[in-house]
């Protein structure tokens, strides 16, 4: 996935393990959205099912306010062969803070039985409060990539 032009591009990716059984428990740890499971975040349904079309609503609680937003699963992605990757991607909706689309996949490399998390988001801001307060936007999502990969890392090492 490429970005736009005049998104941010944020990257982020960690080996979890080696082998078919790390690279099961990524999945179904995708499949239980565990990748968001830390303290400031929480996303509704907590179950929604890895499908285009579902939506989610995450709340994120920051500096002593929190905020609502809103997103639908645009792809999902189910790959076999040289490389085996599961994965989906979800754009925001009206409303969020930012505009954008957020894709998270894991993946299987035979060749030398590594596991990957992979989190690739591209945004902008779209709501004048993330205008107004672009670094502590661009902030708080360098946190949610670190975190990301922290809650996917004990997710699958448990």
């Amino acid at each position: 996935m490429a970005a736009p032009d005049g998104y941010n591009v944020d990257h982020n990716r960690i080996k979890l393990g080696e082998g078919q059984e790390t690279f099961a428990k990524a999945v179904e740890a995708l499949k239980h959205w565990r990748m968001f499971e830390m303290d400031w975040i929480e996303i509704a349904p907590k179950e929604a099912p890895i499908m285009k079309g579902s939506c989610v609503a995450i709340t994120v609680r920051h500096f002593g306010f929190s905020s609502l937003n809103v997103s639908r699963i645009v792809y999902v992605i189910e790959e076999h062969g040289a490389r085996e990757r599961f994965g989906f991607a979800y754009g925001t909706l009206p409303g969020h803070v930012e505009q954008g689309e957020e894709r998270f996949s894991v993946e299987y490399h035979p060749v030398d039985n590594s596991v990957w998390y992979d989190l690739f988001a591209f945004s902008r801001p779209r709501h004048i409060l993330a205008r107004l307060g672009y670094p502590i936007s661009r902030h708080l999502q360098k946190r949610f990539g670190r975190d990301s990969l922290k809650a996917m890392e004990r997710a699958v090492n448990q």
